[in-house]
Formats: C-alpha cells, structure tokens, sequence
C-alpha cells in the first residue's frame, strides 16, 4: 500500500502524534507551587458554609466534586463569617460567600493566605451584584464560577485561559458559554495528584496557628486583613490572562507571607481588560 521511504515516514509521523497528545493532556495547571501542608494523604478540608438557599446547591455540587480526588476529602460545615461582606480568611479551612459586592467588574474571587508556599487560608466569594442579572444569573454561571474558585483554594490554576477555545470540559477552563464547564475533569485530579505528591512536616490545615516557611513571626496585618471588593485592595497585579478574563494579585508582608487573589471577571470587563493591554477578539 505504501512505498518502503513512505513507510518510515509514516511511523514516525504516528509516533510524534502519540508523544504529542500526552504533553497536551499532561499540561501543569498548578497555581504557583502553593498548596495546604500536611503530613498524610488524603486530607480533609473544611468548607465553611456561609452562603444563601440560592447558593447551597452549586456549593454542595462543587464540594462533592472535589471530594472525589483521590488526595483531598471535604467536609461542609457550618460557617464562621458573621460579615459575608467580608468573608474574612480563617484559619486552616476555606469559607465560602457569597453578597451583593458590587457591580465592579468580577463574578468570582478565591483569596488564598500563604506562608511560604503554604496556604494557611481560604475564601471563595461570588458576585450576586451580577448572578441576579439576566446574563449570568443561571444554574451553568453558578455552577462554573463556585467550581473553579473553590478549585484555587486547593492551588489549582486554569488549564486553559482563552475563553474562544473549545470548552474542555472542566470548571477549570475560562469560557464564554460554561454549559459543559462546570465539574472538574480527569486532569484537574491528577493535577491535585501532582501537586500533593510529596508530604509535609508540618501542616496548615485546621491549624490554630499558620505554620510554614516564612521568616519570623507574622505581620499582625497578615492574620486580620481579608482583601476587599475592588483592585485598590488586592495589591499588585502579577498576573492577567491574554484574554483578559482572570487576573492574580498580590499583597506581600515580607518573609514569605502573602495574601493572594484570584479574580474571574464578567465578560464585559474581560472585554474593557483586553483592549486596556492593546488585544483584540
């Protein structure tokens, strides 16, 4: 059928695309090198529940979603945040919230406190100034954005962020129609995997004190502030994707202690993002 100096080249041209696939699929979506320290696998995490009835579905979803990885259980329990308004970070668990923030350019925010690269606390907060208005008010919006945020409070980042690339069929994936997008796939688990691979001395979670890495004793600053509503509060920008749909800021206390923000915007800031730095649909 084929000529014998077709056949080699066919061979390999099979064997590149074998290779190929594999990088693809195996692609880091890890936040930083971030992660909760602990000394066994797997660990469980408490997710305060701080959010209304319109709410607790998506988060009781998102939470038996990612109960299924193999390194990670959670356990939903009562919440700690008398103020959802400000959803303040506590220690050794994640608090999710959600209020009327604002009509100020974000669906969804996930703060991370860190030592080192160890988280010592999370939040997830989402937007109702926009889930009450027609665009996004919708069980696939709710279910996407309450999926990733809680997914960076893990140490999870985007496996894609171009929101005009076919969906890839996880939460994990910044999209502008999020129907098939809101559920973590195989490779956000093997991701986790990854990055929970090796065990900590110490650990972070449930933890009455933060411990890890930084350089002496924690800035009073670093314990109490939780960061507010709009950019002016989130620090420096470190980070913004090419299609201008997420964004990472960065408050730094010194000696390895930071408060970091992770925001994913409406489309229509998204849209105000990329032309600010000059791209174009």
């Amino acid at each position: 059928m084929f000529s014998n100096w077709r056949r080699p080249l066919l061979a390999a041209i099979v064997v590149l695309f074998f290779v190929a696939v594999p990088a693809v699929l195996l692609a880091n979506h890890s936040w930083g090198n971030y992660h909760w320290a602990r000394t066994s696998n797997p660990f469980t995490l408490k997710v305060g529940d701080n959010v209304t009835a319109a709410w607790d579905t998506y988060l009781n979803v998102a939470i038996a979603d990612w109960h299924q990885s193999s390194v990670l259980n959670l356990t939903k329990v009562a919440g700690t945040i008398t103020n959802p308004k400000n959803c303040k970070i506590q220690n050794g668990r994640i608090e999710v919230c959600n209020a009327a923030y604002g009509f100020n350019g974000w669906l969804g925010i996930a703060n991370i406190r860190v030592s080192g690269s160890h988280i010592t606390g999370g939040t997830t907060r989402v937007n109702d100034s926009y889930f009450n208005t027609a665009t996004y008010n919708s069980p696939a919006w709710r279910q996407f954005v309450m999926c990733q945020e809680i997914g960076h409070d893990f140490g999870l980042d985007h496996q894609d962020e171009n929101f005009n690339n076919a969906n890839l069929g996880t939460c994990m994936d910044y999209t502008n129609n999020p129907g098939t997008n809101q559920h973590p796939n195989a490779h956000d688990y093997e991701q986790l995997e990854d990055i929970y691979a090796h065990l900590d001395s110490t650990t972070t979670i449930g933890a009455s004190a933060p411990t890890g890495p930084g350089r002496g004793a924690a800035p009073p600053a670093w314990h109490e502030l939780t960061p507010g509503d709009t950019p002016a509060q989130w620090g420096r920008l470190v980070a913004q994707s090419r299609d201008g749909g997420q964004s990472v800021y960065e408050l730094d206390f010194g000696r390895g202690y930071k408060i970091i923000t992770h925001v994913t915007w409406t489309l229509e800031m998204a849209e105000r993002n990329r032309a600010a730095m000059g791209h174009h649909d």
